[in-house]
């Protein structure tokens, strides 16, 4: 992963990752207009995400709501996960797996936020009723998802068990909604991985491969 990436950047440089310097962009003018007095409410109603939101409405501004920086932590930090990992992910698997995968994973957490209301604060995967009209906004679920997805592909496994592990610590030292959203991104880019293994193990053999040869000396003969 490392040489695929130094390779790209030393090669192309910025034009390696154009859709992630779009996104870093985008993400920086919704910043700007959304700390506005004229701008608040309009970048709300363009991604502005919460439970509370009748479904259509929430999946309509999902695409955006990823780009839209949560109003209670740094701004940069927004910026830099989307720079960095984004940017890893482009160079990796292409502009639109990183898109969709993102866009997976911030749909999973998007889903489980209505799925932890409907089980209640006493099940261990509930939320309770104030996270009802949480602001669900920001890159952090895509972010992760992506993690684990490129990890995954370029088979750094030890790299994508870390990041589980952090995960489930930061579930278990602060039990908020970003962190269980996290979580379900997780899960859902590994199904995701899942089905690809599954549908590639169930391809056919193209026509006029070699099978390999069989086993000798191993028994049965």
């Amino acid at each position: 992963m490392f040489w695929t990436v130094r390779n790209a950047l030393v090669h192309a440089k910025w034009r390696a990752i154009p859709m992630t310097v779009g996104a870093v962009c985008l993400t920086s003018v919704f910043q700007i207009v959304q700390n506005t007095p004229w701008g608040f409410q309009p970048v709300q109603n363009l991604g502005s995400v919460k439970a509370a939101d009748p479904l259509w409405l929430a999946l309509l501004r999902t695409p955006l709501s990823l780009f839209v920086p949560a109003l209670d932590l740094p701004v940069w930090g927004a910026l830099a996960q989307i720079l960095l990992v984004f940017g890893i992910a482009e160079i990796c698997i292409g502009w639109w797996r990183t898109l969709l995968v993102g866009y997976v994973a911030t749909l999973a957490g998007t889903t489980y936020a209505r799925i932890g209301l409907a089980l209640g604060p006493e099940h261990p995967l509930g939320l309770p009723v104030s996270d009802r009209i949480v602001n669900d906004t920001g890159p952090s679920a895509a972010v992760v998802g992506l993690a684990i997805y490129v990890c995954w592909r370029y088979r750094a496994y030890l790299t994508g068990a870390l990041v589980i592990l952090v995960m489930i610590v930061e579930v278990l030292f602060e039990d908020n909604l970003a962190g269980k959203e996290h979580l379900a991104a997780i899960a859902a880019v590994m199904a995701v991985c899942v089905v690809r293994v599954q549908r590639g193990r169930a391809l056919p053999r193209p026509a006029g491969t070699a099978l390999p040869p069989p086993a000798v000396g191993r028994g049965g003969g």
